[in-house]
């Protein structure tokens, strides 16, 4: 009961501190606004420890943060080989293959009133298929190996980034293209100097939402049949033994991995759409 008391007691002054960090001038500095989450994550591992530890929750259902790090440090070559399969290997590819597919097929779109009209109404039709009815099948049809994977997450990432570069080429006023019509702009000058800058904050918005679908398609694929190596493969192997810290390390790696891939996207976003009020801040 000590444990739980001093993690509730620890969590109550990390509250009251990031209430007063968020209310102080330090949030006009990065530092300030990167201390109140890592804060706010200090205290939460430090409450999940506390609770799991005094009310003896075992680890086959709940393991503490503590015996999670140790597998991560003990089983890192095991880590880096899934994270290599899973992540740099099946979503990245697929993320890339996609995404650009889904870039060029909306300036198609974009180009030919018949696919806008035909083609997006089937788009969102696939793009509501169920993920696990999905994976098994393109799973039979490209094999067991990654390229299965990038073909799941292909599927996963095009439809999102599709959407959103269509809406996004949409986007410039009506004024604006008149004026480059009136100054004898073809639609390839106009689209490139006028309608593809314009549409960057929502074609950027897509990316940034496949990347959370990229590793989420590679990893449910690798239920459905994968190499003894991946991040999916290896979840399903420890629940079955009840290696619930190894399940934990995993999903802790495919976060991180998630979270470092949406800030790089994120980052980038910022330096080519400097220009848009939304990142005046």
């Amino acid at each position: 009961m000590i444990w739980v008391l001093g993690a509730i007691a620890f969590w109550l002054a990390a509250w009251a501190v990031n209430v007063r960090l968020s209310h102080s001038p330090l949030m006009a500095h990065r530092a300030g606004r990167l201390l109140v989450p890592a804060l706010f994550g200090i205290a939460l591992l430090v409450l999940w420890e506390g609770v799991v530890r005094g009310l003896g929750v075992p680890g086959v259902i709940l393991p503490p943060p503590s015996a999670i790090a140790a597998r991560i440090a003990t089983e890192g070559p095991t880590l880096w080989a899934d994270f290599r399969q899973t992540f740099v290997k099946g979503a990245l590819s697929g993320y890339a293959i996609g995404c650009s597919a889904a870039f060029l097929t909306a300036i198609a779109i974009d180009r030919s009133p018949f696919l806008q009209r035909g083609l997006l109404p089937v788009g969102n039709f696939v793009a509501a298929l169920p993920i696990v009815g999905i994976a098994p099948i393109l799973v039979m049809w490209f094999g067991f190996d990654w390229h299965s994977k990038a073909a799941v997450v292909v599927v996963m990432v095009f439809f999102p980034v599709l959407v959103n570069t269509v809406a996004g080429l949409a986007a410039s006023e009506r004024m604006q293209r008149d004026l480059m019509a009136t100054w004898g702009a073809s639609y390839w000058q106009s689209l490139l100097k006028l309608r593809l800058p314009a549409a960057m904050p929502f074609v950027f918005n897509g990316l940034k939402i496949a990347t959370t679908l990229a590793l989420i398609g590679a990893i449910v694929a690798e239920f459905f049949g994968s190499p003894i190596v991946g991040m999916g493969f290896r979840i399903t192997a420890e629940v079955g033994r009840l290696g619930l810290d190894m399940v934990w390390a995993e999903i802790a790696v495919a976060a991180v991995a998630g979270s470092a891939f949406y800030g790089l996207v994120a980052l980038i976003e910022k330096r080519v759409t400097f220009w848009h009020p939304s990142q005046r801040v």
